[in-house]
C-alpha cells in the first residue's frame, strides 16, 4: 500500500501558495485494509477514508466511466490494481494531476508543472468532457490564477456546451461553483470563460445578455454593459467585499439587457424592469437569501443612491424604509459598497470620490438616533405615533444635510 498527496495541496504548494487541506490516494489498498488500520469510510459515492489521527481524506486509486450526462452519471472503479498514473488520468486539469510521495517527491505524469509555469489551463484527457461541473472549475480557477485556457481544452468545453452537458447541470452545483468564483481574486476571469465557451448563455442568460448592450451616451460610451458588469465585479473584489455585495455588482444592470440603453430616461426604468431577470436567475440557481436580497435593493436602488446629494430629506427616509436600513444599518451598508463599486467600475474611474456613501450612512446615522419610544411616550393617540416618528426623522436628515454641505 502506497499513499500520495494529490490534486490542490500539490498543485498550491508548486505555486508557492497556502496549502488549507490535503487530499491523499492510496495505491495497492482494499477498504477492509483501511478499515483495519483504523480509518473511517465517509464516502458515498466511492470509496473515501478519514485518517484515524490526522482526519485528512484518504481515497483509494479509482478509475471513472461515464454512463449518463450530467456529473452524477459515472461508475466508479476502485481496486488495489489501479495505478496511481490511472488515477490521475481522470482528474480535469493537468495542474491538477500531480503528485507528491511522503519525501516530498513529484509524480508529474501529464506535464502539470509545465503547465503551471506557463499560467495555463488544459484538460488531461478528453474525459473533461464528461463532467460538465469542470467547466465551471476550470472558470474558477482562471479566476484564481488569472491562467489562460489552451486552445484544444477552449474549443472541449464549446463542444461540451453544444451537446448540451452544460444544460443538465443542477442548480445547487452551479450556485456553489459560482458563489467560489466570485469570491476569487479576480472573478471577472471566470465569466470571461464561461461567455466564451457558451456556457453562460445556459447557465445564467440574463447576465450573458448584458453584451452587446451599449452603456449610456452621458456615462461611458466606449464599453457595453457587459465589460461595465465585470469591472464592477472586479473593483468589489479589490475592496475585498462579501460574496452578496459581489453578487450585488454582477447582477445591478439586468434591466439594461431588456430596453436599448440610448432610450432610457434618467429615472428608474432599467432598474425596475432588472428586478424581473434578476427574480428569474435568484429562483433557477436557488440562490441563498441574503444575497439574493442584497441582489434586488442593488439594482432597484442604486441609480438613486448616485443621486444621494439630490434627494429631499423625505426621499431619504422613504429610501431608508424600502432597504430597511433602519432596522438592518449592515446591510444598507454593504448596499453602498455595491454602489460605490458601481461607480468606479468604469476604465480610469477606480480612484474617483464617491461621497453619496458616507453622506447617506451619516443621514443614516442622524434617523437612527431620534428617540421613537420617547415620541411614542409622547402621542396622545396612538394612531398619531408613525407620523410623528417620521416628522422628527425627516428634521434630523435635514439637519445632517445642511451640517454636510457646511
Amino acid at each position: 500500500m502506497q499513499c500520495y498527496i494529490v490534486g490542490g495541496a500539490v498543485r498550491d504548494r508548486l505555486l508557492g501558495r497556502p496549502v488549507k487541506d490535503r487530499d491523499w490516494v492510496v495505491v495497492g489498498a482494499t477498504p477492509e485494509a483501511l478499515l483495519a488500520q483504523g480509518f473511517r469510510p465517509v464516502g458515498r459515492d466511492f470509496p473515501v477514508f478519514l485518517h484515524p489521527h490526522s482526519h485528512e481524506e484518504y481515497a483509494l486509486a479509482r478509475t471513472e466511466r461515464k454512463t449518463g450526462k450530467g456529473y452524477h452519471g459515472f461508475v466508479c472503479h476502485a481496486a488495489p490494481d489501479v495505478t496511481l498514473e490511472e488515477d490521475l488520468a481522470r482528474r480535469d486539469l493537468t495542474i491538477n494531476a500531480m503528485a507528491q510521495t511522503a519525501d516530498g517527491d513529484i509524480i508529474d505524469p501529464y506535464h502539470g508543472q509545465d503547465d503551471l509555469r506557463a499560467g495555463v489551463l488544459r484538460h488531461v484527457s478528453l474525459a473533461f468532457a464528461e463532467d460538465p461541473v469542470r467547466i465551471l472549475r476550470l472558470a474558477r480557477f482562471a479566476a484564481r490564477y488569472g491562467f489562460t485556457v489552451a486552445d484544444d481544452t477552449r474549443a472541449l468545453m464549446r463542444q461540451m456546451v453544444a451537446n448540451g452537458e452544460a444544460d443538465a447541470l443542477v442548480a445547487e452545483r452551479v450556485w456553489q461553483e459560482l458563489a467560489k468564483g466570485l469570491m476569487e481574486t479576480t472573478p471577472s476571469a471566470m465569466f470571461t470563460v464561461l461567455r466564451d465557451c457558451g456556457a453562460l448563455a445556459r447557465i445564467a442568460p440574463e447576465i450573458d445578455a448584458l453584451w452587446g448592450v451599449p452603456q449610456r451616451a452621458d456615462y461611458h460610451p466606449e464599453i457595453d454593459c457587459g465589460i461595465h458588469t465585470l469591472l464592477v465585479l472586479d473593483y468589489a473584489a479589490q475592496e475585498n467585499q462579501p460574496l452578496p455585495v459581489r453578487f450585488a455588482a454582477l447582477t445591478h444592470d439586468l434591466g439594461k439587457a431588456l430596453t436599448p440603453a440610448e432610450v432610457l430616461p434618467r429615472h428608474l426604468m432599467h432598474e425596475q424592469r432588472g428586478l424581473a431577470p434578476l427574480k428569474a436567475l435568484c429562483e433557477r440557481l436557488r440562490v441563498p437569501v441574503e444575497c439574493r436580497e442584497l441582489a434586488l435593493l442593488m439594482c432597484a436602488e442604486h441609480t438613486l443612491v448616485h443621486r444621494a446629494a439630490e434627494l429631499r430629506a423625505d426621499t431619504v427616509l422613504k429610501l431608508f424604509k424600502r432597504t430597511d436600513a433602519l432596522r438592518r444599518p449592515a446591510r444598507f451598508a454593504q448596499l453602498l459598497a455595491a454602489c460605490r463599486a458601481d461607480a468606479r467600475g468604469r476604465t480610469g474611474f477606480a480612484d474617483c470620490a464617491y461621497p453619496q456613501a458616507e453622506y447617506l450612512a451619516s443621514l443614516l446615522a442622524a434617523a437612527q438616533a431620534v428617540n421613537a419610544g420617547e415620541i411614542a411616550r409622547g402621542c396622545p393617540q396612538p394612531g398619531e405615533i408613525a407620523l410623528a416618528v417620521d416628522t422628527a426623522r425627516v428634521a434630523a436628515i435635514e439637519a445632517g444635510k445642511r451640517a454636510w454641505q457646511a
